[in-house]
């Protein structure tokens, strides 16, 4: 059965970890014409063999690893990892076959719900989450006091956390009423929005996420139910 291979490594490398094969061999094998890279016949004992590469030795298939997009409407008391010994994870909400190769681009607190993507694809998932790429991340967030034009500039500017000895990257923020407004984020520190509000002392009710980059989360999906992503979807990330 193929398994997973998260690392690139030169095509003689992947043999002989994969079936033992002594680098030295498989040269020959080459010139036999047994290996095949992606339909194709192998040709170079350098070879790059990623995570997706289809690789096969006569006729077996050692590797054939699909990459896999998901979206999951996460509902409130569901846990953003992949395993935890108490409470229920958004794997085992989505409950897709080969679930246990994926993981989360982008984490969502306990209570909060909306937009959360999991992929098996880790270099997909870097460009989503790495600070460098600066994706947005957007928010509906429902607070106990009402907001005034303070918060905006304070948003605006970023703010200093003393915990981390850093100040956050400026983050929108749009009324859009008394008590709800939406946020805007290009990073994730811990508890971020929660804390940004904690310092007009107005208490987050409810923090929903609708967007990442241009992905919107799927208005058809209820709070626990997912789907695969779009090829024009996974585009808008790379």
């Amino acid at each position: 059965m193929p398994t997973r291979n998260s690392k690139q490594a030169r095509l003689d490398r992947f043999l002989s970890k994969r079936v033992g094969i002594p680098r030295r061999e498989v040269r020959a094998i080459l010139a036999s014409g047994r290996i095949t890279i992606d339909g194709s016949p192998a040709h170079s004992t350098n070879q790059i063999v990623g995570q997706f590469t289809q690789v096969t030795l006569d006729d077996q298939v050692l590797q054939a690893n699909a990459p896999v997009y998901i979206m999951l409407n996460k509902p409130a008391g569901v846990v953003s990892a992949t395993k935890d010994g108490t409470h229920r994870t958004v794997i085992d909400v989505v409950a897709t076959p080969g679930s246990e190769e994926l993981h989360i681009a982008g984490r969502l607190d306990f209570n909060s719900t909306g937009l959360l993507l999991l992929t098996n694809d880790g270099a997909w998932s870097r460009g989503l989450i790495g600070p460098e790429h600066s994706v947005v991340k957007r928010y509906r967030v429902t607070l106990e006091k009402p907001l005034t034009q303070e918060y905006v500039e304070a948003f605006a500017a970023g703010m200093y956390f003393d915990y981390e000895g850093i100040t956050t990257r400026p983050a929108t923020l749009d009324i859009i009423s008394d008590y709800v407004a939406e946020v805007g984020l290009v990073e994730g520190r811990y508890h971020q929005i929660k804390r940004m509000f904690g310092r007009f002392q107005n208490r987050v009710l409810t923090l929903h996420r609708y967007a990442i980059g241009g992905v919107l989360l799927d208005a058809s999906l209820t709070l626990g139910q997912s789907r695969q992503l779009t090829k024009t979807e996974i585009d808008t990330i790379v």
